[in-house]
């Protein structure tokens, strides 16, 4: 079979456990929106971006259905958000987001990563000057006018609206508006009648730190790590790519 098989295989098991680590951490943020606001998605609209968000990576219609049945068990373990800031080797911010049962396992696990590649952990809030939180929606724009959009959604908050590329080269709407303005942006785009991709609260840099070629490899050991953890949510950094 050879070297090409051996590529395709190891490209396919990558491919899933970045599925399967997608799948749990949004079977966790919908345990968490359950847990907040109750089961029904007409009348709790965390769990209705959470189950947005599921379907747009092709999480499968029963585990979704199983992660908000657990979360009305009273064995299903309560979750705690918590922000770990911190810099990579080289000087590389980096904000980390959790969602635990077990605070001393998570931080004893983040700060070994950070330790163990030569970075460091912060105190919380050291890096608000570096990153910005945002509402962030994408949807596919079709034959939408933008421009005509635009106007609708200054109302609701926007910031700014553009186009990119995702991972198969298809067009992508993005839409940043402040992240308290995520609740409105979010109501007035259903009343619109637009099926949004994904509803997500990131964070932005707003500055970036420029590495060579060999110190990426560095700072993408602890991203790496991070992003392994099941403790944790997502992981922004300000490298400039």
């Amino acid at each position: 079979m050879g070297r090409a098989f051996e590529f395709r295989k190891e490209r396919k098991f990558k491919r899933w456990a970045k599925m399967a680590i997608q799948f749990t951490r949004l079977g966790k943020e919908i345990v968490m929106a359950v847990k907040a606001g109750g089961g029904d998605p007409t009348t709790n609209s965390r769990l209705r971006t959470a189950v947005q968000n599921a379907k747009a990576v092709n999480m499968p219609k029963d585990r979704v259905e199983a992660a908000i049945k657990r979360a009305t068990s009273r064995d299903e373990k309560d979750y705690e958000e918590l922000v770990y800031e911190g810099y990579a080797p080289h000087g590389v911010a980096v904000l980390v987001e959790t969602a635990t049962d077990n605070i001393n396992r998570t931080v004893a696990n983040v700060r070994s990563y950070f330790t163990k590649v030569g970075g460091s952990l912060g105190k919380t809030g050291s890096l608000d000057f570096i990153f910005t939180r945002k509402a962030v929606f994408t949807f596919v724009p079709g034959e939408r006018d933008l421009e005509e959009l635009e106007f609708e959604l200054i109302d609701a908050g926007l910031e700014e609206i553009f186009v990119e590329a995702d991972e198969e080269g298809n067009d992508i709407a993005v839409i940043h508006t402040a992240y308290e303005d995520f609740g409105k942006m979010q109501k007035m785009l259903e009343e619109l009648g637009i099926e949004t991709k994904s509803a997500k609260l990131e964070r932005i840099p707003q500055s970036f730190h420029e590495v060579s070629e060999d110190q990426v490899a560095d700072i993408m050991k602890l991203i790496d790590k991070l992003e392994e953890d099941d403790d944790v949510q997502a992981v922004y950094h300000n490298m400039a790519e």
